[in-house]
């Protein structure tokens, strides 16, 4: 059978570390018991991973409370928490011009009751036109809202820098690092982040299913909950509980994926996010530089977004020029085993501003087990797809 060759790890990462399949499978073999609800050995053991999880989580990304750290079933659950439960009719938000749908589509359903948004301009590489954004501040912004880096070309945003303008203005700074969490470092003290939404199953290599956010107190308080429900504490009362996490976590929680996600983010704090970085951002100029030898004029194959390494994240974008995108990643999959994405990856305006709508893209993605190998058979195969081999 012919070796594939995984390269969609935006999408999600592969392969996870062996033993969040264990941590999983021992779990649902055992005594998968439930928390915060039964009064026997097995239930608190279960409750002291879930609380090293956040404890792991608050150490990640440098962040001074555990509770304040809320399970989600993914970072698009997270920003819908976020958004819904903070925006009233009236108030205005900030977003990047290269965000996904995670936030564009509850924005977009919030403008319907009276949120407005404004969307700070990006350069065609997918940078943020950073010196535009205080410009677009109203009296009635009542926060910032912004991708880290993007999933479709992989531009870093600053963050740092909307933090400090978060801050002079006295905005909320919400980030979403689907992108970014675990290959990145991240400190929301330094960066000033007011919350942090994150997905389990990409950059931290864990389980599908589980997500969350991390959040300040002051903001926590402004947030209506979404979702209401038995959280196993004050039941005596119907009132929705005011202290976290249990004010954003009712009904019974994804335990399996809670201790899948356990077991990557001990083997995250087992390695060297710096060097797994190196390693895929070296593979990110290799491949680079390949397209550009295979095609040194662009007329089958053109670059999208940054043609250098700096800000950005292991993820390159190409549009073929000569033949149709969705053809030659159904060809790279069924003639030579590459698995890619193709199209708009749930981020249209992004698209728009690259220059890229409505056709969309190629995507290719790297993580940590990627090789240069697999990267020679991916732009061998788009030679001949192409023609650029004829």
């Amino acid at each position: 059978m012919r070796k594939k060759i995984y390269l969609d790890q935006a999408s999600t990462s592969f392969p996870k570390a062996s033993s969040v399949a264990d941590a999983v499978y021992r779990y649902l073999s055992g005594f998968s018991v439930n928390v915060n609800r039964g009064c026997y050995t097995e239930a608190y053991s279960v409750e002291e991973q879930v609380y090293e999880t956040r404890e792991q989580l608050c150490r990640l990304f440098h962040f001074p409370n555990c509770r304040n750290v809320i399970f989600t079933g993914n970072v698009t659950s997270s920003l819908n928490i976020l958004l819904k439960g903070l925006l009233k009719p009236g108030d205005h938000v900030l977003v990047s011009a290269m965000e996904h749908n995670a936030v564009m589509r509850p924005l977009t359903q919030l403008q319907k009751t009276g949120v407005l948004f404004d969307r700070i301009p990006c350069r065609q590489d997918g940078s943020l036109c950073l010196e535009e954004a205080e410009s677009l501040i109203r009296p009635n912004t009542r926060a910032l809202v912004c991708l880290h880096a993007s999933n479709v070309c992989g531009t870093v945003m600053p963050a740092r820098e909307l933090g400090l303008l978060c801050q002079k203005h006295k905005i909320a700074f919400i980030l979403d690092t689907a992108q970014t969490a675990g290959i990145l470092p991240i400190d929301m003290e330094e960066m000033h982040i007011d919350a942090l939404a994150f997905t389990g199953h990409k950059g931290l290599r864990g389980p599908q299913g589980i997500g969350g956010f991390l959040v300040r107190d002051t903001l926590a308080r402004q947030i209506e909950p979404l979702l209401s429900g038995g959280t196993g504490s004050i039941s005596h009362t119907e009132e929705i509980p005011d202290f976290l996490p249990d004010r954003f976590e009712p009904g019974t929680p994804n335990l399996p994926g809670i201790l899948g996600l356990h077991a990557a983010l001990t083997d995250l704090e087992n390695s060297s996010m710096e060097e797994m970085f190196r390693h895929e951002m070296a593979l990110t100029d290799y491949f680079l530089k390949g397209l550009r030898n295979l095609d040194p004029e662009s007329e089958y194959i053109r670059i999208v977004g940054k043609q250098d390494c700096i800000d950005r994240c292991a993820v390159v974008s190409i549009q073929t020029l000569q033949m149709d995108m969705a053809q030659a990643a159904y060809e790279l999959d069924d003639r030579y085993g590459i698995m890619t994405r193709v199209g708009l990856h749930c981020a249209p305006n992004a698209h728009k501003t690259l220059g890229t709508y409505p056709a969309g893209t190629i995507r290719f993605s790297f993580g940590p087990g990627n090789t240069q190998e697999e990267l020679d058979a991916a732009l061998h195969a788009l030679a001949e797809i192409t023609g650029l081999n004829g």
